[in-house]
């Protein structure tokens, strides 16, 4: 069973902070989804989720040209939350910083990248596993 879930759940919170390599999907012009691995860091206060990118990358070109809906996912064996949102880059200096130490809180320090920017998510959904909370009254429904 699976569901929507609240990022305020102490378990939600937690396995948001563990350390798993999570998959960020954009979309292709042509509507096509574009997965690929990134870590992640979540701030549920702020409701963002926030990826360090290059700036030339895929990803970040997809989200600049409007393909601002994305969805990140990790799984661990049963365990599973994905967060949906709206994006938009980031290359101000703060940002950049901001997400560089979450992320180094999180996996480790990055590696130094001049073209680092941040695609910074606004959290509008977050759906996982029974075991992270979610129940048959919350159940995510599937659209039409």
């Amino acid at each position: 069973m699976s569901g929507t879930l609240s990022l305020s759940t102490p378990a939600v919170q937690e396995f948001w902070t563990e350390r798993h390599l999570c998959t960020l999907t954009t979309l292709r012009q042509d509507g096509s989804p574009h997965v690929v691995p990134v870590g992640a860091t979540v701030d549920p206060e702020a409701g963002l989720l926030r990826v360090i990118a290059s700036g030339g990358s895929a990803k970040v070109r997809q989200v600049r040209a409007g393909a601002e809906r994305v969805a990140i996912c990790q799984v661990d064996g049963a365990r599973w939350s994905t967060i949906e949102g709206r994006a938009v880059v980031r290359d101000d200096p703060e940002s950049v910083a901001e997400a560089e130490r979450r992320y180094a809180q999180r996996y480790r320090r990055p590696r130094p990248n001049p073209q680092r920017v941040v695609i910074e998510v606004r959290i509008t959904r977050v759906l996982g596993s029974a075991s992270l909370g979610a129940t048959e009254s919350s159940r995510a429904r599937e659209p039409a």
